[in-house]
């Protein structure tokens, strides 16, 4: 099942959830963000907890944005897409502002989409979209759900299309996404998030 879908509310941030088959999902949504887009973009992908991750590094050669690996307490600058460190979990605290956290895993992952989705959630409320991809276990299913029940807007990527269709599958078993959409309609709808001027115009 896909759609194309357009935005009818004001996003302020995206996180976005994944695992096996990740980096090839991500190489086709973050080239999609606009310059000078008016949200922060926060990822967890799954990492192998015993080697530092690149993935800044990768995808600042793919993506109009600044791309950083995530500091703690480092003020969310609009803009600008923050990645987990492996072995970290990456919240989202009010400010807002990230923060790393060494607590047990959650799906013995470490860091855990759903530490990330149910902070953001608690911090942007109904100005959060949630993104939940590719990936092998039930990371990011309550999580989603968290996005859902403070009024976000859920996506998920279509099961049949994804590498390891698992962790969407579970999310859509525990709350049904707004959105069940492929990679490339999941592009196009981050394509048309907000930038800083549009985003000045309506305030």
């Amino acid at each position: 099942m896909t759609e194309r879908v357009t935005l009818r509310r004001e996003i302020g941030a995206v996180a976005i959830g994944a695992s096996a088959g990740g980096i090839q999902a991500l190489s086709v949504l973050l080239p999609a963000l606009p310059a000078k887009a008016a949200v922060a973009v926060f990822i967890v992908l799954h990492l192998p907890r015993d080697r530092p991750s690149l993935l800044a590094e990768v995808f600042s050669r793919k993506c109009r944005l600044d791309v950083r690996e995530a500091q703690d307490k480092e003020p969310v600058i609009d803009g600008t897409v923050y990645f987990a460190p492996a072995n970290y979990h990456l919240l989202v605290d009010h400010g807002p502002q990230l923060a790393l956290s060494v607590d047990d895993p959650v799906h013995l992952s470490r860091p855990s989409i759903d530490v990330l989705f149910e902070s953001a959630a608690e911090v942007y409320g109904n100005r959060l979209m949630g993104i939940i991809l590719t990936g092998a276990n039930e990371d990011g299913a309550q999580g989603l759900a968290a996005v859902h029940d403070a009024g976000g807007i859920t996506v998920a990527q279509t099961p049949e299309l994804a590498q390891s269709p698992k962790m969407v599958m579970s999310a859509i078993k525990v709350r049904q996404p707004d959105h069940v959409l492929s990679l490339d309609n999941i592009a196009a709808l981050l394509s048309a998030l907000p930038t800083a001027a549009v985003a000045r115009r309506f305030r």
